[in-house]
């Protein structure tokens, strides 16, 4: 059944003045895989879009998505949707994306996959940071521009996700472990010094696909400038990708020797960032990695 939220007559006026191509909705789809935003497919005569809506005033995150992804475009690497506009209407913030008929990856779409990461991780960027905030799922990500990667890792990413995780009452043991770690961070770039790199931000699973032409496409990014390593880490913290995806990643640009303990430390962000959106069983996954890091 084709239902026609009321804010869509807008969207659909906003999308022409956009593009200068009159678009009239003629039939809308709901589409399921997010748990942070609603997704539809409008179809018109001619074209078709992808659309995220959200409360009217997260317009600031869609702006952030539509800016890293025009990033992720211009440098020619792997595919993304192509960014269209993000606005707001009187009930709700949206993004208009290309729309593209999607499949899971296969075992040749990862190995252009690996191969095409890698090149975007090759252009070395000016800073560590990003020129916006935006956000890790639905949690603030404070990207303010720093010129050393070790403090930039400690202050926005480690030592945020501990300060909100101290607000949401988890606090004892797991900030006396996160103190302790961010004393000691140090201690896992003695023999390494990152490049910024342009970096999804979060590169799991869910958010890479195929086209219908075989074509790696990854969505929903968390872009900022930082250590490749830790898009590769991601990619590991809920499994999805096959070793064709990381052979041809080392083909093109080898990984670190360190990189083994290092994912562990990239990926403890991912889970406190769970513990402050689930809670449940990732406290205690992220006090055994804090444990673990600082055994090594």
């Amino acid at each position: 059944m084709n239902t026609l939220p009321n804010n869509f007559s807008e969207i659909a006026q906003q999308i022409s003045d956009a593009t200068g191509t009159p678009f009239e909705i003629q039939t809308s789809k709901p589409i399921s895989g997010g748990d942070i935003n609603r997704a539809y497919l409008l179809h018109g005569a001619s074209a078709r879009y992808f659309v995220k809506l959200n409360r009217v005033d997260l317009v600031e995150m869609f702006a952030a998505e539509f800016a890293g992804l025009n990033a992720l475009a211009q440098t020619k690497t792997v595919k993304v949707p192509q960014p269209i506009m993000f606005g707001q209407t009187a009930n709700s913030s949206f993004l208009v994306l290309e729309f593209l008929e999607l499949k899971r990856t296969t075992p040749q779409s990862e190995h252009v996959f690996g191969e095409q990461l890698a090149q975007l991780h090759r252009l070395k960027q000016p800073f560590f940071g990003w020129q916006i905030d935006n956000t890790i799922g639905s949690t603030p990500q404070k990207n303010a521009r720093t010129d050393d990667w070790v403090t930039f890792w400690r202050e926005k990413r480690l030592g945020f996700q501990l300060q909100l995780a101290a607000q949401k009452g988890y606090s004892s043991q797991l900030q006396v472990l996160g103190e302790k770690l961010s004393e000691r961070l140090n201690d896992f770039f003695i023999d390494y010094s990152p490049q910024p790199s342009l970096l999804h931000g979060d590169l799991w699973g869910g958010n890479a696909a195929t086209t219908e032409q075989n074509q790696p496409v990854m969505f929903d990014p968390a872009c900022y400038f930082g250590d490749r390593e830790t898009d590769l880490a991601m990619t590991e913290l809920f499994d999805g990708f096959s070793q064709n995806f990381y052979a041809a990643y080392n083909d093109v640009w080898q990984l670190d020797a360190g990189y083994n303990t290092r994912k562990n430390l990239y990926n403890l962000y991912h889970i406190l960032n769970h513990v402050n959106l689930f809670g449940g069983g990732y406290v205690a996954q992220a006090k055994q990695m804090m444990q673990k890091l600082l055994a090594q």
